[in-house]
């Protein structure tokens, strides 16, 4: 006990040197950190209404806003930082009615037995379905406890889903208290009304199996499309509610295959008759790898206005749109290039869809993203936006297309352009706090560089220029350096600020340590998007090898050939996926990186429940050759290499990655006479739900990077 006394000790000094030391910097990290952050934009089916959630440091409400103006109005109104998502908005087809989900969390990897408690109040917080009326006075009210809200077409009824993933329903303005639905033996998820709303489809899973399920009342029998063996998910109705489109993937079965590797996962668009139930398959995909089904995006099937359907694919090594006839036949090609397509909206006629996609005119757009839309027959493709700013999650209505826009220095906004090509119009803007040091935010620069074994890899590069303001330079002038690496790992870091929140905030810790005396290098290493499906795909990843970490290296060798940095003072630090490998830089290399903070990061992959158990089936692959690998792969299986201090965080809440793998590795630095701090958070999650949890943890961050990196602390 007395090393970790020790640690935890020097944790607190270097804490009080930072905070006197942050003063000398050129902005605070809580102002940095106050911008709005703007999520769930959704336009409605009237073709006038957007709304969105704005969170405030950590207070979160939605707003709504209506054609021709749209300006915000806040239609909520909370106001403490207790860390209950507001998600699921749905508009009513009238705009009388917005529909809403109040806590849970969304981002877990497995159910958590109790909706999420971060605020740490003694009374249980529930998931609820909430409704709020748009025109007139009128507040929110709680409709039922549940998650994932389907409004129907006449805009009087809401069903949702239970905790249970049963089905209930409630009258919208709470008149009708809700009720059990339907009886299913399945679990159900994924509700869909026709479009006269006389009927609900669903997903109903059956463990190994699900079906594609069809609700009308309460004296007809359910009905399957077209039942099997296989998994069929997303069902989708025609305009005119006689036929439902729907994937169907195989069903869990088989030989075993050798877990973590990618393996060939074909699927299937079917096309099922509403009356007969009967069902025919309209496309294929190919039977390969590439063509396989998404295995980190969803492929948004859509059956549109023009009577196509369309889904995302990775069938030529990027993800693109596609069309297809319900009748069958090849699969068109909408959006071709070496680039991503990512969200994606139907028109309000639903005859072009609006996606966002990291390509466009200006240099460096790889690792930015951009507004396109494309005409679903012709494949006229259309620029919406441009230049060096990110835009994405495009909400279109009949007159004007809605989306987030951010750029290197301006923080994620709500931004509205009319279908006709007008000048931007950023609708949240006056919601950015005064002291929000915009125009002190560095420009990071995409760069290149070689990964430990030759490859190429990516990444973006913060500096601000001239000497030091925080820390003591080095010799010559030069300035400590810190790797950031994202967690995912199927993510993009950009040069712009980021579009989902926990990246937006390490953004915004990696713009205050370059603007307090670092050099920070962000790494997209393989195994992320942004750059095709092979780079996404290595080979001996993670658990089967840890190539990725090649590109950690090389990351470390570019910095260290910086004449502006200081070879002997580099950290690292990120969450998730990005804690794994800070972890692993430490144990393996602390010869090249002295310090580093890790975030809810995975330490034992032999441990983890991807592997059986023991195997529960004679025919089995070689599960202990398997565990070996993993188990090589690990930070844990360097610890006796380990000599950097490190800094372990996580919320003991977390349905990402087990609570027990911090602890773990904690017991074995412990051990092993590696100094250590750690930061855990009762009753937080992965992805932190509270403002003044990701406060706390930047800030804790930023004094242990500070203290262990300043001169004469690196061994």
């Amino acid at each position: 006990m007395m090393k970790l006394v020790i640690a935890a000790a020097l944790f607190l000094s270097a804490a009080t040197v930072c905070q006197a030391q942050t003063s000398m910097g050129s902005f605070t990290l809580e102002s940095v950190l106050s911008y709005p952050y703007p999520l769930n934009l959704v336009s409605g089916a009237d073709g006038q209404t957007i709304a969105y959630v704005l969170n405030e440091r950590g207070v979160r409400n939605i707003f709504v806003a209506t054609a021709p103006g749209y300006a915000p109005r806040m239609v909520t109104q909370y106001t403490s930082d207790d860390g209950q998502e507001l998600t699921n908005l749905k508009i009513s087809s009238d705009g009388k009615y917005l529909v809403y989900v109040r806590g849970g969390d969304h981002d877990s990897n497995w159910p958590p037995m109790f909706p999420p408690d971060p605020a740490l109040s003694p009374v249980a917080p529930q998931m609820e379905v909430w409704s709020v009326p748009l025109q007139g006075p009128g507040k929110a009210i709680a409709i039922g406890n549940g998650d994932a809200p389907a409004i129907s077409p006449d805009n009087r009824r809401v069903a949702f889903l239970a905790q249970d993933q049963s089905v209930m329903s409630a009258s919208i303005d709470g008149s009708v208290k809700a009720d059990r639905l339907f009886f299913d033996e399945g679990q159900d998820s994924d509700l869909q009304w026709s479009p006269d709303g006389t009927s609900l489809a669903f997903v109903s899973t059956r463990t190994d199996h699900s079906f594609i399920g069809i609700y009308r009342d309460q004296v007809t029998p359910l009905r399957f499309l077209a039942p099997s063996t296989s998994q069929d998910i997303e069902p989708r109705w025609s305009p005119d509610g006689s036929h439902i489109a729907y994937l169907r993937l195989p069903g869990n079965g088989g030989p075993p295959v050798p877990d973590f590797k990618w393996t060939v996962t074909p699927w299937a668009i079917w096309v099922g008759d509403v009356r007969s139930g009967n069902a025919s398959r309209a496309w294929t995909s190919g039977n390969s790898l590439r063509a396989s089904f998404p295995d980190n995006f969803d492929p948004s099937l859509r059956w549109t206005g023009a009577n196509r359907l369309t889904f995302t694919s990775t069938a030529d090594g990027w993800p693109h749109l596609y069309a297809v006839t319900p009748s069958g036949g090849a699969a068109r090609l909408l959006t071709p290039g070496s680039f991503m397509v990512e969200d994606t909206a139907l028109s309000s006629d639903g005859r072009k869809l609006f996606y966002s996609a990291n390509t466009g005119n200006t240099p460096g757009d790889f690792d930015r993203r951009h507004i396109f839309s494309v005409d679903v027959s012709s494949g006229s493709v259309r620029e919406i936006t441009r230049g060096a700013t990110s835009e994405w999650a495009p909400a279109v209505t009949a007159d004007a297309v809605t989306f987030v826009q951010a750029g290197s220095q301006q923080p994620p906004l709500i931004t509205n352009i009319s279908l006709s090509g007008s000048t931007p119009r950023q609708l949240d803007r006056d919601r950015l706090p005064a002291e929000f040091p915009q125009s002190q935010l560095v420009v990071p620069k995409s760069v290149t560089f070689r990964g430990a074994d030759g490859r190429i890899a990516h990444g973006q590069l913060f500096e601000r220029p001239g000497p030091s303001t925080s820390l003591r330079t080095g010799s010559l002038g030069r300035k400590p350096a810190v790797i950031f690496v994202h967690g995912g790992p199927p993510r993009q870091m950009l040069t712009t600020w980021h579009y989902m929140d926990y990246y937006t905030n390490a953004y915004a810790v990696n713009q205050y340590l370059a603007n307090h005396g670092f050099v920070v290098l962000s790494v997209n290493y393989r195994l992320g998007i942004g750059y095709g499906y092979d780079y996404g795909h290595p080979a001996r990843w993670g658990p089967t090898g840890a190539s990725e970490y090649n590109d950690v290296l090389g990351g470390n060798a570019f910095l260290r050939h910086m004449a502006s940095v200081d070879g002997k003072r580099i950290g690292i630090w990120g969450g998730s996926y990005g804690g794994y490998l800070t972890a692993l830089a430490l144990a393996r290399n602390s010869d090249r990186f002295c310090t580093g903070a890790d975030w809810h990061g995975v330490h034992d992959w032999s441990t983890t429940e991807s592997l059986p158990d023991p195997p529960s089936r004679y025919e089995t692959v070689d599960i202990k050759k398997e565990r070996r690998i993993a188990w090589e792969s690990s930070p844990d299986s360097s610890v006796p290499k380990w000599r950097s201090p490190v800094l372990l965080v996580q919320g003991d809440d977390d349905h990402n990655v087990r609570f027990h793998q911090t602890v773990d590795l904690a017991r074995r630095l412990q051990l092993a006479h590696v100094p250590y701090s750690e930061l855990v958070l009762p009753n937080e999650i992965h992805g932190f739900l509270r403002y003044a949890s990701f406060l706390q943890v930047d800030r804790a961050t930023i004094d242990y990077l500070n203290h262990h990196l300043s001169v004469g602390s690196c061994r």
